[in-house]
């Protein structure tokens, strides 16, 4: 994004070194306020077809706390709610535990997923949420073995700090609001999803103000390390872990240093038969899903949680890129309920799949270790 007074300089020297380039958006601060007009427009027209729910909008932090505290109220029979502890802005970060049996079930496998992560990325908390409703207040027949043969935690909102600035001051914030970091005093915040003891800043960071700046030290951010103690509380017995994400139709797994792990073919048979699940229904403008390695499909990373998860002993561990429909991080909320619809058959898929892995774990390779390299 150019200051107008620095159009004219910068292209001449794309120019003049022969790199081509083209104009996305003429104006980026008018385009953000039209989707503002348009969601304000969206949301009153919904709002007088009857009362909305936090997975059917944008839902502002109190909401979505509100939402966690009345499904536990009312459905304390198979749902806990766990205060993890707070944010660096001092907000509760609150996750639901669900089981059939109330308390997590050592025999049964546990599917976790987080959402988040990324301030910016708003349409990741709504599939958190109605992942959420569909399990508890809308269970239908053909998915009761999910809740009976599975528990699960979802964490619908990682970065609650990021996520309110996001809504307040700068639509398209992405890291933690940290503040004094050992490496730099001005930077604010960090990218929680370059924060993780994993190859830790060794690829894919960048410096203090950027925005792949990884933090001064693995788990520096009271966010990370709620997600990292959820995952050495249930040691041995999430099968799956989910990070959710947007915008770009993929499905990843590591390694971030182009490495694979040994048992890439069942990651890759899991995360393809999410993929072809919700390609059956994506919309025209959405792109099919890819799936495989997030180095080669993407881009090198360090510290993530994708990563992290598959190191500690986690068989399945994935990033989820949702949809943009060229919308990048700005999905406006009409297509909420769609991906809402689409991304649950491909949880649905893969906590069934991840399941009869687990049935089998005595045999199956958890894949915690690097084994294979792909860089040829």
């Amino acid at each position: 994004m150019l200051a107008p007074e620095h159009r004219i300089s910068a292209l001449d020297q794309l120019d003049s070194k022969g790199i081509m380039h083209y104009l996305h958006i003429a104006d980026v601060a008018k385009t953000l306020e039209k989707q503002d007009e348009e969601m304000q427009m969206w949301r009153q027209t919904k709002s007088r077809n009857g009362k909305m729910v936090p997975f059917e909008d944008y839902p502002r932090y109190a909401e979505v706390d509100e939402y966690l505290e009345k499904i536990a109220a009312d459905y304390s029979d198979i749902v806990t709610l766990v205060n993890a502890g707070s944010s660096y802005e001092n907000r509760p970060i609150k996750y639901l535990k669900l089981s059939s049996q109330i308390t997590l079930h050592k025999s049964k496998p546990i599917y976790f997923m987080d959402a988040m992560i990324h301030a910016r990325e708003w349409v990741t908390t709504p599939v958190a949420l109605y992942t959420i409703h569909r399990l508890v207040e809308n269970l239908r027949d053909q998915d009761r073995d999910l809740l009976h043969d599975i528990d699960w935690i979802i964490l619908p909102l990682v970065n609650p700090d990021g996520y309110e600035y996001s809504h307040t001051d700068f639509r398209l914030w992405r890291r933690t609001r940290s503040i004094g970091s050992a490496l730099n005093s001005t930077c604010i915040g960090v990218d929680a999803n370059r924060n993780f003891d994993v190859e830790f800043n060794t690829v894919g960071v960048g410096l203090p103000c950027s925005d792949t700046f990884p933090g001064s030290e693995p788990f520096s951010e009271p966010e990370t390390a709620i997600i990292r103690d959820v995952m050495a509380e249930h040691d041995g017995r999430i099968q799956l872990y989910m990070n959710i994400h947007s915008h770009g139709n993929w499905i990843l797994y590591g390694f971030g240093n182009r490495t694979l792990p040994s048992n890439a073919v069942h990651l890759h048979h899991v995360a393809a038969s999410m993929g072809a699940a919700m390609d059956a229904l994506k919309l025209p403008a959405a792109g099919f899903y890819k799936v495989g390695n997030s180095a080669l499909i993407l881009y090198q990373t360090s510290g993530s949680a994708q990563d992290y998860g598959q190191a500690v002993g986690i068989p399945f561990s994935y990033t989820l890129e949702l949809p943009g429909y060229g919308w990048a991080f700005q999905v406006p909320p009409q297509f909420i309920e769609h991906i809402n619809a689409e991304t649950w058959e491909g949880i649905a898929v893969t906590a069934r799949l991840a399941r009869s892995y687990y049935r089998q774990r005595d045999n199956f390779l958890r894949g915690s270790s690097i084994a294979t390299d792909v860089r040829s």
